[in-house]
């Protein structure tokens, strides 16, 4: 029996992101690792996007870099899942994302 010790974890990565960035950050993420699938294939950029509305209301002390400190505001935003795996992956995909 093979040993589970060896075996990479696997993480999921899920965020948000505005559809205008949407595709600067599924490239940031992927040239970082995230979006392959071990096994026969050699599957890589692989990610699960939903399109939706988020809604959000900057309260006092925000510095909103969309929408007003108390105003309601609504965004097209995607949602993307996709797989990290290794620790070291999942790492350096949220660096890319937070760049």
């Amino acid at each position: 029996m093979a040993s589970a010790a060896g075996a990479a974890q696997k993480f999921k990565l899920v965020f948000f992101v505005p559809v205008s960035s949407l595709q600067a950050c599924k490239t940031a993420i992927f040239k970082a690792g995230a979006g392959r699938c071990p096994g026969p294939g050699n599957y890589t950029e692989c990610a699960f996007t939903t399109k939706g509305v988020q809604q959000f209301r900057p309260g006092e002390g925000a510095n909103p870099n969309i929408g007003e400190v108390g105003v309601l505001e609504e965004v097209e935003e995607c949602r993307v899942e996709t797989l990290c795996v290794g620790r070291d992956v999942a790492v350096k995909a949220v660096e890319a994302l937070k760049e």
